[in-house]
C-alpha cells in the first residue's frame, strides 16, 4: 500500500516507483499527474491559468484521500486506485463517473510505465467501460466515426488527420489528455485507454457538467476561446491546385466579378515560391504581388498565400538555419525528412529563434507587400514516413512532442500578426492541436480524395472537430485528388458536397483536378504544374447555375453565420453542432451522426451517396419548416425527405427569421 496526503487543495499519493497528485484546476474540473520518478514538473503545455476562484474541499480518510471541486469528486486510495464522482442534479448525491482499472491480477499497478530513456516512459492510464456510453472529439480522425466508442484511435497527426486528445462522453464529462507525445486512444467495450509513447508523467483533466455546451464551455476556458471571426471570412472562398502565375490568378477573379459572383478569399496555393524555405514570390511569375493585393481588394476579394514549413538544402536560408539548429533533424542516419522536389526537411516550429527568424522573412516577402492571410500547409508536419522518434527539436526526441508542432505553427504566426497590428487574423491550416483555435487557426480536413465515401467521412469529420473545440473549420469542397471535371459522377459530387460545404463555418471550394483532354499548359516547364480548372462555370452548364445559387445563399447566410461565430468565440460551442447538442436529453440525437445543426435554427441533412435523391431526417422535438416548399412538420421522430440534385435538405425551426433567405 502507498502512503496518502492531503493538504487544504490538493490529495497526493507516493508508493516506491511512483508519485501522484490530483488539484483543482477551474469550476468542476480536476487534474490529475502522476509519474514513476517521484518528482512532478511543472509543465502545463497548452492550458492556459486558472483565474477562476473554486472552493476545494479535502479529506483524508482510512484508506483513501477525498477532493471535491464543486460538482466533480475524486477518491485516492492507497492501493493506487482513483474514482471520480459526478455531483447528480436531482438528488445531489455523488455517483460513479470514472474509475480506473488495472489488467493485473491484483490491484496494484493503476499506470503503468515502461523505461524508454532519457528519464521518459510509455505511459498507460486504464479505465473500467461503460457500454451505454457514448465519446465524442479527438480531432480530425476522417474514419468515418463520429460516435468514437469502439474504436482505436493513434495519437500523431497526418494529412487527412489532426489529433487533439479530447472527449466529450454523453455521461456529461470531458477528458482531456494533456500529453503532446505520439500515442494511442482506445474507448473499446472493455476498456477505455490513453497511451503516451513517450512522456515524463501522466497528466490529464476531469470535466463535470450538465450539458454538451457546458462541457465545451469549460473547455475553451482551459484551452482558449477564438479571437473574433473576420467578417470576409463567411463568404466564399475560390482555391485550386493550383495557379501558376498573377496573370491565372487576376484572369479568375476578374471572370468572377464580370459574372457578379462575389468571392470572398481567393487563394495562392504552394510552389509559387523560387525554392522550399525561401520563402517569397518567384518573380518570373509573380511579378508585382503588391498590385495584385490592391487590384484584388478593389474588387472586394482577400488573398491568401500558402506557405510550408519546409526548407531544402538549395534554399538561400537553409546553411543559416541549420547551423543554429533552427531545423528538425534526425537522431539517426542521414538529413532528410522525405524526398519532394530534392531533400526537404522541417523547421523546428517549437523553437522560438526559429519562429522570429521565419517569420521574419514572411513579413519581409509577403506582409510588406500587402499580404495578410496564410494558408500553413503540411502543418503535421507531413514528413513520410513518420518515424517522429527518429527526429530531434529543440526540446528532445520529436516523439515527446509532436502533437505541439503546429500549435507553434498557427502561434508564430499569430504573434507575428498581432505585433504588426493586425486584428482579423485567420490562418488555413492542415493541422491543429488543442489551443490553436485561440491564433484563428481555420483547419481544414487535408487531401481527402474526391470520392462519396470521402464526403460522407468529411460530414462526420466536422462534426468531430466541433466537439473537439475548433471553431473554425473546412473542407476541400469536392474532395482533393481524383476529381475529373467532365465526369458525371464527379459533377454530382461536386454539387452535393458544395451543399454541404454552405452549411460549414467556411465555404471553400479546392482540389487538384484531372485535366481534361486537350488542357494546354499555360507555364510549361514551370516545377510544380497545375490540375484542371476548378471554378463554378467547370463542371458544366447544369452545375454552374446550381453552384451559383449556392453561393448566393451563402451570401445571403453571412449575418447568421457571423452571429453564431461571435456566440462561438464568447461559449466555446461552434456553429456546427451535433443534434445532442441543442437536445442532449433526447437519446435518439446521439445516434445521428450525419445530420446536424447549423447554428440554433437549421438543421441540416447532407445527401452523401451516388444517385441518392431521398433520405431519412430525424427532427427533435418542436416545430421544422422545410426549406424547399415551406411545408411543417412535427419533430419528436424521422421523416422522410426528398432532394434532386438541385436541392438539398434543411429544415428551420417554426418562426426563425433566417428561413427568409432561402
Amino acid at each position: 500500500m502507498g502512503y496518502i496526503t492531503v493538504s487544504k487543495d490538493s490529495i497526493s499519493f507516493e508508493k516506491r516507483n511512483e508519485i501522484v497528485k490530483i488539484f483543482a484546476w477551474g469550476k468542476d474540473t480536476l487534474r490529475f499527474q502522476s509519474a514513476p520518478c517521484g518528482t512532478l514538473r511543472e509543465e502545463d503545455w497548452i492550458l492556459l491559468p486558472v483565474k477562476e476562484n473554486v472552493e476545494v474541499v479535502t479529506e483524508l480518510k482510512e484508506h483513501s484521500a477525498i477532493i471535491t471541486n464543486g460538482r466533480l469528486r475524486a477518491e485516492l486510495f492507497d492501493n493506487g486506485k482513483v474514482v471520480y464522482y459526478k455531483k447528480t442534479t436531482d438528488s445531489g448525491e455523488f455517483e460513479i463517473l470514472l474509475e480506473e482499472m488495472t489488467e493485473y491480477a491484483f490491484e496494484a499497478f493503476y499506470r503503468t510505465y515502461r523505461a524508454k530513456g532519457d528519464n521518459t516512459f510509455r505511459a498507460d492510464v486504464l479505465f473500467k467501460p461503460d457500454r451505454e456510453e457514448h465519446f465524442y472529439g479527438l480531432g480530425g480522425e476522417h474514419n468515418g466515426c463520429f460516435d468514437m466508442k469502439g474504436t482505436i484511435s493513434e495519437l500523431q497527426h497526418r494529412n487527412t488527420k489532426t489529433s487533439i486528445p479530447f472527449v466529450y462522453s454523453s455521461k456529461n464529462y470531458g477528458f482531456l489528455w494533456n500529453n503532446p507525445s505520439v500515442g494511442q486512444v482506445e474507448l473499446t467495450n472493455n476498456h477505455t485507454r490513453f497511451t503516451s509513447y513517450r512522456t515524463r508523467q501522466v497528466d490529464y483533466l476531469v470535466i463535470a457538467g450538465n450539458s454538451p455546451k457546458e462541457i465545451m464551455g469549460k473547455y475553451a476556458v482551459l484551452t482558449g476561446h477564438t479571437p473574433d471571426f473576420p467578417a470576409f471570412a463567411a463568404g466564399f472562398w475560390q482555391s485550386k491546385l493550383r495557379y501558376e502565375s498573377q496573370e491565372d490568378l487576376l484572369s479568375v477573379a476578374r471572370e468572377y466579378k464580370k459574372r457578379g459572383i462575389p468571392v470572398s478569399v481567393i487563394v495562392i496555393d504552394y510552389f509559387h515560391w523560387t525554392e522550399q524555405g525561401d520563402y517569397k514570390f518567384d518573380k518570373n511569375l509573380w511579378p508585382d504581388p503588391k498590385e495584385m493585393v490592391e487590384e484584388l481588394a478593389q474588387m472586394g476579394i482577400q488573398l491568401m498565400v500558402s506557405i510550408w514549413p519546409t526548407s531544402n538544402p538549395k534554399s538561400e536560408n537553409y546553411r543559416y538555419m541549420d547551423d543554429r539548429n533552427m531545423i528538425l533533424r534526425t537522431e539517426n542516419g542521414p538529413y532528410g525528412m522525405q524526398d519532394f522536389y530534392g531533400q526537404q526537411d522541417y523547421i523546428d516550429t517549437l523553437n522560438p529563434k526559429t519562429r522570429d527568424y521565419t517569420w521574419g522573412l514572411v513579413k519581409k516577402n509577403y506582409y510588406e507587400d500587402g499580404i495578410r492571410y496564410f494558408w500553413l500547409d503540411e502543418a503535421e508536419p507531413g514528413m513520410i514516413p513518420n518515424h517522429y522518434d527518429n527526429i530531434r527539436c529543440c526540446l528532445g526526441n520529436f516523439e515527446e512532442f509532436a502533437l505541439l508542432y503546429p500549435f507553434y505553427y498557427e502561434k508564430m504566426f499569430y504573434d507575428g500578426l498581432k505585433e504588426e497590428g493586425e486584428t482579423d487574423i485567420i490562418t488555413l491550416a492542415r493541422a491543429g492541436y488543442m489551443g490553436c483555435q485561440r491564433f484563428g487557426a481555420l483547419l481544414w480536413s487535408g487531401d481527402v480524395p474526391s470520392t462519396f465515401e470521402a464526403l460522407q467521412k468529411s460530414v462526420r469529420t466536422g462534426l468531430a472537430m466541433a466537439m473537439s473545440g475548433i471553431m473554425w473549420w473546412t473542407t476541400d469542397i469536392g474532395g482533393f485528388w481524383g476529381g475529373d471535371i467532365e465526369s458525371e459522377e464527379f459533377r454530382e459530387l461536386i454539387v452535393r458536397w458544395f451543399q454541404f460545404g454552405v452549411f460549414c463555418p467556411v465555404t471553400r471550394l479546392h482540389g487538384a483536378r484531372i485535366k481534361p483532354k486537350g488542357h494546354v499548359d499555360r507555364h510549361p516547364g514551370i516545377p510544380e504544374m497545375s490540375g484542371g480548372d476548378n471554378e463554378l462555370w467547370s463542371f458544366g452548364e447544369k452545375n454552374y447555375d446550381i453552384l451559383r445559387e449556392l453561393v448566393m445563399l451563402r451570401e445571403r447566410l453571412r449575418p447568421y453565420v457571423m452571429h453564431f461565430m461571435k456566440e462561438a468565440k464568447k461559449t466555446g460551442v461552434s456553429i456546427m453542432r451535433p443534434l445532442f447538442m441543442e437536445f442532449p436529453d433526447d437519446e435518439n440525437t446521439y445516434l445521428a451522426e450525419d445530420e446536424y445543426f447549423f447554428g440554433s435554427d437549421i438543421l441540416f441533412a447532407p445527401i452523401t451517396e451516388k444517385g441518392m435523391t431521398e433520405r431519412k431526417v430525424y427532427l427533435p422535438e418542436g416545430r421544422f419548416v422545410r426549406t424547399t416548399d415551406g411545408k411543417v412538420y412535427d419533430g419528436g421522430g424521422w421523416v422522410s425527405a426528398r432532394a434532386d440534385i438541385h436541392e438539398f435538405i434543411a429544415f428551420v425551426r417554426e418562426g426563425a427569421e433566417v428561413l427568409e433567405e432561402f
